[in-house]
């Protein structure tokens, strides 16, 4: 595309901006079109035809044509003005104004021809002129209410479509704000996590130290750093694989394990496809801690933590039991601490009420807790990170 062509195309983006903005422009660049092509159309169907070119008949074609102009201005602020009634009323007074400016329209011409041919004016045409400038203001008055319904029909459009913008940028904004508040939520109910398993390792640890043993005192401290490390390198992660999650769930039971030795039994039965799915980082933490609690450290020879993930109808299922002295469902509802809180709140957050929490009593003792939600794969290609198989 040449220079030339580019002008071009800006001075015609110039003249439909224009034409677009200002409705009187538009009016009279209409008119300008409809009567030059009615110029053209006559002067190619009769003019041409019958082998009148001359240039009094070719005069009396541009100045009809002028006097359309002038006559039809007249009728626009008529029909403005009427454009509002009913259909009867509006119908009526467009077809009067027709007739009575079609009849205008044919006496200019008739007289004009006459002064410029130099002849008395043919009086005895009048209605065969007539009937040609009747068909001219009829479809002139068509063509206006055509293009002013379309004016109508593309204005309303027009605010439809920026009604349904705002409507969809006041939806946007609401649910940004909303993704905000949930975001800000979970992350919240994520940071009590950790220092509420910082304190009781911090416990625990100075319980070891007290007993004088430093040196798996130490141990649980370099153990407490690798966790804390990975916690803040996962910060503001919320959804991870199974597999990360039960990476980081072992560098918390390693913890655990160097507290309570052989008193701890740990039991892993995952499925291939479910550590595919995704779930909430450290959503498992808090329930296993819940066991340690009232299963391990308050029985003198321990026990076993079991911690057992599938897939089954597009659900997956999270269960962690133990082998404590179990409790009531009542007060496994009404004594949970902050852990167990924290998860029902970010499950509640996340999935609203697409997820189930149990707890069940187990045989011969022992509690379990069952977690379900659906099962939404991670990329299958998640590698290797040394999570318990």
């Amino acid at each position: 595309m040449n220079d030339n062509d580019t002008a071009v195309d800006r001075g015609l983006h110039r003249l439909t901006q224009k034409l677009y903005e200002n409705r009187d422009l538009r009016f009279w660049f209409c008119q300008i079109i409809g009567w030059a092509g009615y110029s053209i159309v006559t002067f190619l169907s009769i003019t041409l035809v019958d082998d009148h070119v001359s240039w009094p008949h070719v005069g009396h074609i541009m100045l009809s044509a002028v006097l359309g102009v002038l006559t039809t201005w007249s009728l626009r602020p008529l029909f403005r003005q009427t454009f509002n009634l009913s259909v009867a009323p509006r119908v009526a007074i467009a077809s009067a104004a027709v007739l009575l400016s079609s009849g205008v329209w044919t006496v200019l011409r008739i007289v004009v021809f006459a002064w410029i041919v130099g002849e008395t004016a043919i009086w005895d045409e009048f209605n065969y002129w007539y009937f040609g400038s009747l068909f001219v203001f009829l479809s002139w008055t068509v063509l206006y209410y055509g293009i002013k319904y379309y004016e109508l029909h593309a204005l309303e459009h027009q605010k439809l479509i920026e009604e349904h913008a705002l409507r969809e940028g006041e939806h946007l904004k609401r649910v940004q704000a909303e993704s905000a508040a949930r975001d800000a939520q979970l992350q919240m109910l994520r940071y009590q996590l950790n220092p509420h398993f910082l304190f009781n390792t911090l416990n625990a640890i100075n319980a070891l130290i007290a007993l004088n043993e430093n040196d798996k005192a130490r141990e649980m401290l370099q153990l407490l750093s690798e966790f804390l490390r990975h916690s803040l390198e996962h910060d503001g992660i919320e959804n991870v694989s199974l597999e990360q999650e039960l990476e980081s769930l072992m560098l918390y039971l390693n913890i655990e394990k160097t507290r309570f030795e052989d008193r701890l039994t740990l039991e892993f039965d995952v499925s291939a496809r479910a550590r595919q799915a995704k779930v909430p980082g450290l959503i498992l933490q808090p329930i296993v801690e819940n066991s340690m609690k009232y299963a391990i450290a308050e029985n003198e020879d321990g026990g076993t933590v079991r911690v057992k993930a599938g897939v089954s109808d597009n659900v997956l299922l999270l269960e962690v039991s133990d082998t404590g002295p179990g409790m009531k469902t009542a007060q496994a509802t009404e004594g949970r601490g902050v852990g167990l809180q924290n998860t029902l709140q970010r499950l509640q957050t996340l999935y609203g009420d697409n997820y189930s929490f149990e707890t069940l009593n187990t045989e011969p003792t022992g509690l379990a807790i069952q977690i379900r939600f659906p099962f939404d794969a991670e990329s299958p290609n998640l590698g290797k990170t040394g999570a318990p198989s």
